[in-house]
């Protein structure tokens, strides 16, 4: 019979499992007053300029508190500064659902306040799920658990929407906020009970620990200080902007998050104000493109990788998925002339699919980061690209009191699919690894 002690274990599947369902519950909390937003601004009276603002008022926090929400985690370690994350946005969340109701707060001040903090409190968020994918996972396995985080953003809303929908439709708008920020809680505590560095993990036995760091796993990464931290310069954030390869890459980052970030902001208001769904309805109506988001992903990563085994050309693996999916990404642009809702839904379907086929930024910056400095490159890349969740909201939300409907929103939106191409494929340049003083 084979020794159990000499079978590697498979917490580090477990780990990846659990920051997958944390993830989800952070962009579901992102999403809240995405749900709550149509029902909320006809009682509070706030009009599609507010509106636009509230939706924004996460991206400001979320972009400005990227390298500080790093440094915390270089300083403090994953579980601890995760942890508060966590329970700090969760708080902040439950709180959403007492605006208008204090006398002495305007209902529009609190909202954007409180989802500023809800964007300042998760900026550690996807540092940390990257730093634990770094600790518990050997190289050959991290694009893989990369992935599945990163996949967390579209089923978030295929389980996240639909409940939230009911919610509103039967308890108030809300009670949204209540139970999203409870389930956080109970996030919080799960976290706490079983994230633990690989080498303090209680569950794990030497045979996986050695198949981790034998493989380039840094099970020992939150045992002591890295240094990391002391290491910032703000110099080198200079290089990375002033280097054309990083820019187009920022840039493609930056524009295909504006379809991201409509989704996860005005899709649900959309479908309620100008396609006349009812709240509950717009929730379920919502989950199918995020379904379809969440298949492309995982496909897109998989094909990528199917075509560098196949021709050994990283432009080709990276671009030509990422070509494909926004094209198919300006599907969005047909609502502009569909009547019925499930042509609506399906269009949205087809290019959330494409989405998901094209978000290879995590692999690309993967593939050109500096050794040195691949904290700091992934911090910037991510900065710049939820740069769109400030501009994106308050954009449609001006075209939308402007012209009194979507249309031209979603050509705003379909048209940075066709500038994600430009950047990748022209501003870019040929994939490679940039070299700072190496």
């Amino acid at each position: 019979m084979t020794d159990q002690r000499t079978r590697p274990t498979h917490v580090r599947h477990a780990i990846i499992a659990l920051i997958f369902i944390i993830t989800s519950v952070n962009y579901a909390d992102r999403a809240t007053f995405s749900i709550a937003g149509s029902a909320a601004a006809h009682e509070l009276g706030l009009n599609p300029v507010q509106t636009g603002f509230i939706l924004s008022a996460f991206a400001w926090a979320y972009v400005l508190a990227q390298v500080p929400g790093g440094l915390l985690l270089d300083k403090f370690g994953t579980k601890r500064v995760y942890a508060a994350a966590i329970a700090l946005w969760s708080i902040f969340t439950a709180l959403q659902g007492l605006a208008g109701l204090i006398a002495f707060l305007p209902a529009m001040a609190m909202l954007f306040a409180l989802r500023f903090l809800v964007g300042l409190a998760e900026a550690p968020s996807f540092p940390g799920n990257a730093r634990l994918v770094a600790s518990w996972f050997p190289s050959a396995e991290r694009g893989t658990a990369s992935a599945i985080f990163n996949s967390a953003q579209y089923f978030s809303l295929v389980a996240f929407a639909p409940l939230m929908g009911w919610l509103a439709h039967s308890f108030g708008w809300r009670s949204i906020f209540w139970v999203m920020g409870a389930l956080g809680l109970v996030a919080t505590a799960v976290f706490v009970r079983y994230i633990h560095s690989p080498a303090r993990h209680p569950s794990i036995n030497q045979a996986e620990l050695d198949h981790i760091e034998q493989g380039g796993g840094l099970v020992h990464m939150e045992d002591g200080g890295s240094g990391s931290a002391a290491a910032f310069d703000w110099g080198n954030v200079g290089k990375l902007i002033a280097n054309r390869m990083m820019l187009g890459i920022y840039l493609g980052q930056y524009c295909i998050n504006v379809l991201t970030y409509f989704f996860v902001t005005w899709f649900p208001i959309y479908l309620v104000k100008e396609r006349g769904l009812n709240i509950m309805e717009a929730g379920f109506a919502a989950a199918a493109p995020a379904l379809c988001g969440f298949v492309g992903g995982l496909a897109g990563g998989y094909v990528s990788d199917w075509i560098l085994k196949r021709t050994g050309s990283l432009d080709l693996a990276r671009k030509g998925p990422l070509a494909v999916g926004m094209l198919l990404a300006t599907a969005i642009i047909g609502c502009v002339w569909a009547e019925q809702e499930w042509l609506v839904v399906t269009l949205m379907s087809v290019a959330f699919f494409g989405k998901g086929v094209a978000s290879l930024g995590w692999a690309v910056m993967a593939d050109v980061a500096p050794k040195r400095l691949a904290g700091l490159s992934g911090g910037v890349f991510n900065m710049f690209g939820n740069m769109a969740g400030i501009v994106t909201p308050i954009v449609v939300g001006f075209i939308v009191a402007a012209t009194g409907s979507f249309d031209w929103a979603l050509v705003y939106v379909g048209g940075h699919c066709l500038l994600t191409i430009f950047a990748f494929l022209v501003i870019a340049g040929p994939i490679r690894r940039m070299t700072i003083g190496e």
